[in-house]
């Protein structure tokens, strides 16, 4: 039996990639997965957040895209799969990365904030998913798709997070499903689930909860930490090597899996 060579193991060169979010854990996969040779088409709402990822990438020499849209309906959908493949060629890896998670308890939750998160974190899934799928069986040549979960798929992490928690336990839900749907077709589909990565939004989201002022945030921020067997966040990179694991031939005989990178925090 001939053992693959490391650097063809992780090697993605000639292949083309979707990541859906700009900044923080999409920065992060979308650079090592560029750095391991792909074409990177970078999707987000903000049109400028996904200009400069892609800016970045291009400044390092990789080959990188970006596309604004709204991946949370249907037509931008479609038009992310068709500038990918009018640039690219194909679509052979998708990772479904973006994610909201304003912070709001259930009691004061509205509908529309309930549906908007939703529809976000977990109807996306479905519409990149179904319309990667559709053009990876088309190339006839097999593909991987990464769903980006959390820990809030398997334990909740606080209160206020109700429909957050919601939409990740149906994309990890979703995650196993379609992976036993498009296994006949050589489409590997797994998920991450990460803990507490240290990027803009769980910043912004920090800065956003309203606390009394008898509260000092570095006390809150200790116990949080303190929770962690590593003592610290992680960092957006984190995310992106094991990403790039996924994307690979280092998971080779890998679907229907999550992979949980929380720095031990579930440990507690």
């Amino acid at each position: 039996m001939r053992l693959t060579p490391l650097n063809e193991l992780l090697g993605l060169s000639g292949k083309t990639a979707i990541v859906t979010g700009a900044v923080g854990i999409g920065y992060g996969i979308a650079y090592r997965l560029a750095e391991a040779g792909a074409n990177v088409a970078i999707a987000s709402l903000h049109k400028e957040e996904a200009d400069n990822t892609a800016a970045d990438l291009t400044k390092a020499g990789l080959k990188a895209m970006a596309i604004a849209a709204d991946v949370s309906k249907e037509e931008d959908v479609k038009r992310i799969m068709k500038d990918t493949v009018s640039a690219y060629g194909a679509i052979d890896i998708l990772v479904n990365n973006a994610g909201i998670y304003p912070t709001i308890p259930v009691m004061q939750m509205s509908s529309s904030d309930f549906e908007r998160v939703l529809a976000v974190n977990l109807t996306s899934v479905y519409l990149c998913s179904k319309y990667a799928v559709e053009q990876i069986i088309k190339q006839g040549h097999g593909g991987k798709i990464i769903n980006i979960t959390s820990i809030d798929a398997l334990h909740p992490s606080s209160v206020g997070l109700a429909h957050y928690d919601a939409s990740k336990h149906g994309v990890w839900g979703f995650t196993k499903n379609l992976a036993l749907e498009v296994a006949p077709y050589k489409i590997w589909v797994n998920a991450i689930a990460p803990g507490g990565i240290l990027t803009p939004g769980v910043k912004k989201m920090q800065q956003s909860i309203p606390l009394p002022k008898s509260i000092d945030p570095s006390k809150i921020l200790e116990g949080f930490l303190s929770k962690i067997p590593m003592h610290r966040l992680g960092e957006a990179d984190e995310i992106g090597k094991v990403a790039l694991f996924l994307a690979s031939e280092m998971s080779s005989y890998m679907t229907g899996s999550q992979i949980v990178v929380d720095g031990g925090v579930l440990l507690s």
